[in-house]
């Protein structure tokens, strides 16, 4: 299980870039082509990592719902951190509030195994 859930992590760190990544990286005046361009060229690679997440998980006997919400907690735990480090954005009490609401999915979701 372990190996899913690092591919997952890798592969929401690609999207998170593919993303927002342009509105660091690329000038404001960019043309929107240079945007999607650069934001599919690094979503390949997520692809890439996240199809071998699911179906490793899918093999493992998770179900579709268990997968996205495992994936909406790693989301929120990638996101996160890139807003405040890489955008240097200021941290807010909300983002925990957020994962809280995150854990009770996470309980409903897998409480019946």
């Amino acid at each position: 299980m372990l190996l899913p859930l690092m591919l997952l992590i890798i592969a929401n760190c690609f999207m998170t870039l593919a993303w927002y990544g342009h509105l660091k990286f690329l000038p404001q005046d960019a043309p929107m082509w240079q945007a999607i361009l650069l934001s599919w060229m690094i979503a390949l690679f997520e692809y890439s990592l996240m199809i071998p997440a699911t179906k490793l998980l899918a093999q493992q006997g998770w179900v579709v719902g268990e997968m996205k919400i495992t994936q909406e907690v790693v989301t929120l735990l990638v996101f996160v951190p890139f807003m405040i480090f890489l955008f240097k954005q200021p941290f807010k009490l909300d983002y925990l509030w957020a994962a809280l609401c995150l854990c009770g999915c996470v309980y409903f979701v897998f409480r019946g195994q």
